[in-house]
Order: C-alpha cells, then structure tokens, then sequence
C-alpha cells in the first residue's frame, strides 16, 4: 500500500474530531481532498460532507487505506471494535494518533501490526473552540517525525505539551478534567453574585469575562499567579478578605485532594477498572 503524505484519517468524527478537522482546513495545513472522515451513521456521514467539504465513510478500514496519519477519536468504549476493524490495514509506514482518553500507547499496539509508530494525546474541551491544549507522548515506536507529525496537526486545537507517558494521568487531571473546575468555580461566582442582587445575566457576564482575561494575563504577560493575586490584593481591601475566608475554607487543599482523585481514577481507567 502507496502512503500518501498529505493525507488525514480521522476516525469517529464526532465533536473533537469535527474540531479537528475544522482547524486543519482554516489554517491551510490540509484541503478537504486530502482529509477523510468516518462516522457511525449515515446521516453524519452526509453531515460531514456537507458542513467541511471532506471524503467521508462509514468504512474505518477504507479511510486508513493510504492516509500518513490516522487520527483515532472515538470514545474509549468504541476502542475495541474500531481497532480490531483496522488492525490488518494500518502499516508501520502510517503515525497512529489516538486522542481516546485513558488508552495506553501499550493496548493500541498490542492490537496492530509490529513496529506502527502510536503517538497518545489528551486534548480538553476547549479544543472545540481551538484554544484547547493537549498533552502529548509517543509510544515505543513514535519517534520525533513521527510525535512532530502528530504535533502539527494538534496545534490546530491549540497548544501542546510533550510529557512522558506516566504522566498523562497527570495531564488528563490537570488540564482534561479542568474545564470542569473552572466551569464549578465559576458556577459558584455567578450565584454569590445573585445572591448580591446582581441579575443573572450581568454577573454570568463578570464572571465570565473576568476568567478569560485573568487567563490571557497570566498566558500573554508571561505573569506568575502569585503576581497577579498580589497585584489585586490590596492592604486591608476587598480582596485580602475574599482570599482569607477561601484559605480558611480550604480551597487550596480541596483542589490539591481533587486533581488527585482525579489522577487516581485515570490511573483505574487505564488499567481497565470499570
């Protein structure tokens, strides 16, 4: 089988997949000829045509045919199935990318031929809006072109970040499960500012913008979290009371026990606990 360089699998197509491809295309790294999708129906199949102008299939063994990197993003529950369907297609010529969460590069090779290179990523859910970052590692046969390859394409999510593969458990506590931390902490803001008097709509909309740009400060000016809460915190103001009553609370230690429980469950996941 003739590998074409430029061409894209995606297998699964669904809301980060979609993302994906999304972001491959606007940023002219590929053009819709050269991305082929795959999905479970057929009424997404005809979505996907239409919506990204890409080939696409029902078939996950006809759309690795020939693509230099495969993209797996499918729910780890499909895992099984989609790699037994292509388990004698893919070649050690092609990169695997699985962004399945809580899959080992180890139980994706075991299943396919000797020597494909697997690269592992773990994007969050703000990819789907490409200001996502992703924790990436290689597995046993994914050399540098082949973690670069998979880089590339990830970087049209947003950022990426190499670790070692025991710390992608780390990576999905951290940053694949934060979204739903920032999502909680702001949850609560909003209501005390409800419970102030403000509408909802009104403190939805302090809330909010004051996350994103207290997260531009701390990524654009390169500033260190204590520097920015030292910077608002006057003596004897507002904030220096707020922060007091979060420390008493044990807010700090809560999130510390949280992330942790967080990296435990990976941990079971990956291991094939239920």
């Amino acid at each position: 089988m003739t590998v074409n360089e430029r061409r894209v699998a995606v297998l699964g197509a669904g809301t980060i997949g979609e993302a994906l491809i999304a972001g491959l295309l606007s940023g002219g790294w590929r053009e819709p000829g050269e991305i082929v999708a795959t999905g479970r129906r057929d009424e997404r199949i005809a979505e996907l045509r239409e919506k990204l102008g890409v080939e696409a299939t029902l078939s996950n063994a006809d759309a690795v045919a020939g693509a230099a990197l495969v993209v797996i993003a499918v729910k780890p529950q499909d895992f099984d199935d989609l790699l037994g369907e292509i388990a004698t297609v893919v070649t050690a010529e092609q990169t695997v990318l699985s962004i399945a969460a809580a899959i080992p590069t180890t139980a994706i090779e075991e299943r396919l031929v000797e020597g494909v290179p697997v690269v592992r990523a773990m994007p969050n859910a703000p990819a789907t809006v490409h200001e996502g970052i992703a924790g990436m590692c290689a597995g046993a046969n994914a050399d540098e072109p082949h973690l670069a390859v998979a880089e590339e394409a990830l970087l049209h999510l947003g950022a990426v970040v190499r670790v070692p593969e025991p710390y992608m458990d780390a990576v999905t506590a951290v940053s694949g499960s934060g979204p739903a931390y920032f999502a909680l902490l702001s949850e609560a803001m909003i209501e005390a500012g409800i419970l102030l008097g403000l509408g909802r709509d009104v403190s939805t909309q302090l809330v909010v913008q004051t996350m994103l740009g207290t997260a531009k400060l701390l990524r654009d000016e390169h500033m260190h979290p204590v520097e920015l809460r030292e910077r608002v915190t006057s003596p004897g103001g507002t904030t220096i009371r707020a922060v007091r009553e979060l420390e008493q609370a044990g807010v700090r230690a809560a999130f510390l026990n949280a992330i942790q429980a967080a990296m435990d469950r990976s941990r079971e996941l990956a291991a094939g606990a239920p």
